[in-house]
């Protein structure tokens, strides 16, 4: 008995909505992860890219636990000496791309490498309800019957 190698050609993609109204940041990121690297598939194979394209609507209504959303900072540098900038994750839900919260949380929970950044291809986020992806015919996924803890009030 030989062990089984998905082909790239043999993978069925799927397409599946998230709505990420009141869901928890970490959680619904490591479940969108998971989607995109395709975890969650008997046919799993870590070298070949056999994930779901995934779509996040809602993305700037995220909500963190304790006081994540104002103790924790995004760091990135400039290039130049002493270019250490920093952001927390209020300023970031705030401005002009909230979405980028949730694209954030969930590339720093893939693995780096060329595969995870065509993975990342595969991962739509919207920070208002609507979304140009219709005719795919997303099947939507809920997160908060998964786990009590996914969602917040």
């Amino acid at each position: 008995m030989s062990t089984y190698t998905a082909k790239p050609a043999e993978v069925e993609k799927k397409w599946i909505l998230i709505d990420a109204q009141g869901l928890v940041v970490g959680r619904v990121a490591s479940l969108i992860a998971m989607r995109l690297r395709g975890k969650h598939k008997p046919t799993y194979t870590p070298h070949v890219d056999c994930g779901d394209n995934v779509i996040v609507i809602n993305a700037d209504k995220v909500v963190f636990t304790g006081n994540k959303l104002a103790d924790k900072v995004y760091y990135w540098h400039t290039g130049h000496p002493g270019g250490v900038k920093e952001r927390t994750a209020r300023k970031l839900l705030e401005g002009n791309f909230p979405e980028r919260v949730l694209e954030k949380a969930v590339l720093r929970m893939l693995p780096r490498g060329p595969l995870a950044r065509k993975q990342m291809t595969h991962l739509k986020i919207y920070a208002g309800t609507t979304h140009p992806h219709e005719a795919q015919q997303p099947v939507a996924l809920d997160v908060k019957s998964l786990n009590r803890k996914n969602a917040r009030a």
